[in-house]
């Protein structure tokens, strides 16, 4: 489980980008993030990585105070280009941070082998990542992930820079691999219909300072289609309450909040700002 209490960050510039956040994610479940642009939901994740130590608040994985890059977790930045060796083969890149956790060459490349089969890139193991399209290299990311078999998985915009088709192909194996691996996901996103369509849950935050605005449970059934889950009215009605959220405005009056099971315990909440001042660091 992970458990955010009070986090607050502030950049050396001043800037605060987060404010007293609160929130908690039970084990399994796969968690969408969504705000207004600048709202601070990178530097969320990246206090949650370890990558950036907050200015106040507690983090706690598994009941465990997170002090720097937790053992346990894996990260799917949007920008694959840059997350990827150039000079090593995809599977070498794929096996790279099972160095960490020992095992012989062979089993590190076996590991490899298995991941890349369950992102459906079976034959691309010798190639490089250069020989491979947008789309084919964001699998490799996860999949790469996936080889470490982290208990929590951070995803950070992480289809944002591929085409419509590929991006909907990525999104369901998102849920495919959810279902399989049974592993806790965050998932940062700028797109509403995502953010229904995969998430058990959707958090809203405000702007910047952030804190929790809304917390929504999805309410769609577990196997999830394109077409025909995009076309229910309860996507319909979650993908409006979530626009409306993101862009200021209040829940929609009927609107069921999320239970203390479903947030596994107690989110924070906080009204949206009234300006959104420039930020002076990611986020």
């Amino acid at each position: 489980m992970l458990r955010i209490t009070g986090l607050t960050h502030s950049y050396s510039g001043g800037h605060k980008a987060l404010d007293g956040l609160d929130l908690t994610v039970p084990d399994g479940q796969l968690l969408s993030i969504v705000g207004p642009s600048g709202c601070g939901k990178s530097t969320l994740l990246r206090c949650i990585a370890g990558l950036i130590r907050p200015t106040g608040g507690a983090l706690e994985l598994d009941g465990a105070p997170v002090t720097g890059v937790p053992d346990d977790l894996a990260v799917v930045f949007q920008d694959y280009s840059r997350s990827l060796f150039p000079w090593l083969t995809v599977r070498d890149n794929v096996a790279m941070p099972l160095r960490r956790r020992g095992g012989s060459r062979a089993e590190r490349r076996a590991a490899a082998e298995e991941a890349l089969e369950s992102v459906g890139l079976p034959d691309a193991s010798r190639q490089y990542p250069w020989q491979l399209s947008g789309g084919m290299q964001q699998r490799v990311s996860i999949a790469r992930a996936l080889a470490y078999r982290p208990s929590l998985l951070l995803m950070d915009e992480p289809f944002g820079s591929v085409d419509a088709q590929t991006r909907e192909d990525l999104e369901d194996l998102l849920l495919q691999v959810h279902r399989a691996a049974k592993m806790t996901i965050l998932l940062v996103t700028h797109d509403i219909d995502e953010s229904v369509y995969v998430g058990d849950r959707v958090v809203v935050l405000n702007r910047s300072p952030a804190r929790v605005h809304a917390d929504i449970p999805v309410a769609l059934p577990a196997v999830r289609d394109q077409i025909e889950t995009r076309g229910l009215p309860e996507f319909v009605r979650l993908r409006a309450e979530v626009g409306r959220l993101v862009r200021g405005g209040a829940r929609i009056p009927g609107a069921a909040p999320a239970t203390a099971a479903q947030r596994g315990g107690t989110s924070g909440a906080g009204e949206p700002e009234a300006d959104n001042p420039p930020e002076t660091g990611p986020g």
